[in-house]
């Protein structure tokens, strides 16, 4: 069982090799980077990879770790001993299973994503420390124990909006995708938007760089945002020599798929009128 990306997901030689290291080694991997860098779609790509179904939970602010084992609907079961429903004898129709518990209870092995951990309270992946580490948990409502058929591969994604425990960085296998270098991400490009000329691609990736690497940008754009600039501009039909940017503003053409708060798009009108008063 080995994953070397696909034809649709260009994984550089090191992701490869965390992600292969992570199931040798049967660990969580922990997956950093910055929005849209393809965390999330990396998951997918394994599960599809390896042929493996996936179970995706999608971590938010709100989450508590109790949720991705199962959840006692105490309320219901209230109501319907109210009601004089049978069921009531039964706990176990009142419990609700987790995304943990669906991954641990499937016939084969499965991916399980664990998508913007950092979303979370500063508590849930220690409450998670357990689980993941014995691939069992208790449930005291019906007193049984519940305990992996196979251990899933778990992948865990964060966007460094808060500091991890100690605890919990211990038990995973770390990785970072760092921003592709412009071959790797004309690579990219070249799998999403098939025959882009290269003349296009050049003067398209030359703007992105020098835009990401403005000092004082708030939100440099990702990987996920030159594709969507790109297929805009293959969508106008615009060629290299309508890239040139906007005199007024210094602001590339159809920008807004690129700068994404409002700081950004006057860092640039500012630059542009600095640059006008020094003629």
């Amino acid at each position: 069982m080995r994953f070397d990306g696909t034809e649709s997901y260009v994984a550089t030689d090191d992701l490869t090799m965390a992600v292969n290291a992570a199931i040798t080694l049967e660990r969580p991997l922990l997956v950093k980077g910055e929005p849209g860098t393809g965390k999330t779609e990396l998951a997918r790509q394994v599960a599809r990879a390896l042929d493996l179904p996936m179970i995706e939970w999608s971590v938010k602010s709100t989450t508590r770790a109790q949720q991705g084992l199962y959840e006692y609907d105490a309320v219901s079961r209230l109501r319907d001993s109210q009601l004089g429903d049978p069921r009531v004898s039964d706990v176990g129709h009142y419990i609700r299973r987790g995304k943990l518990w669906q991954a641990f209870d499937a016939p084969g092995r499965v991916v399980l994503l664990i998508d913007e951990v950092d979303k979370a309270d500063i508590e849930f992946p220690n409450d998670l420390l357990q689980e993941l580490d014995r691939m069992e948990f208790h449930v005291y409502e019906t007193g049984e124990t519940v305990r992996a058929r196979q251990r899933p591969i778990v992948i865990i994604t964060s966007n460094n909006e808060k500091e991890l425990p100690d605890a919990f960085l211990r038990r995973c296998f770390f990785h970072y995708i760092r921003f592709p270098e412009p071959e790797v991400l004309a690579r990219i490009i070249e799998v999403h938007h098939p025959g882009i000329k290269p003349a296009l691609l050049s003067a398209a990736l030359t703007q992105f760089y020098e835009l990401r690497e403005q000092p004082g940008l708030k939100k440099k754009p990702s990987t996920s945002e030159v594709l969507d600039w790109l297929k805009l501009l293959l969508a106008e039909d615009l060629g290299p020599e309508d890239l040139r940017r906007d005199s007024a503003s210094l602001l590339p053409r159809l920008h807004g798929a690129l700068l994404k708060t409002e700081q950004d798009v006057h860092l640039f009108e500012r630059l542009a009128f600095m640059a006008r008063r020094q003629r």
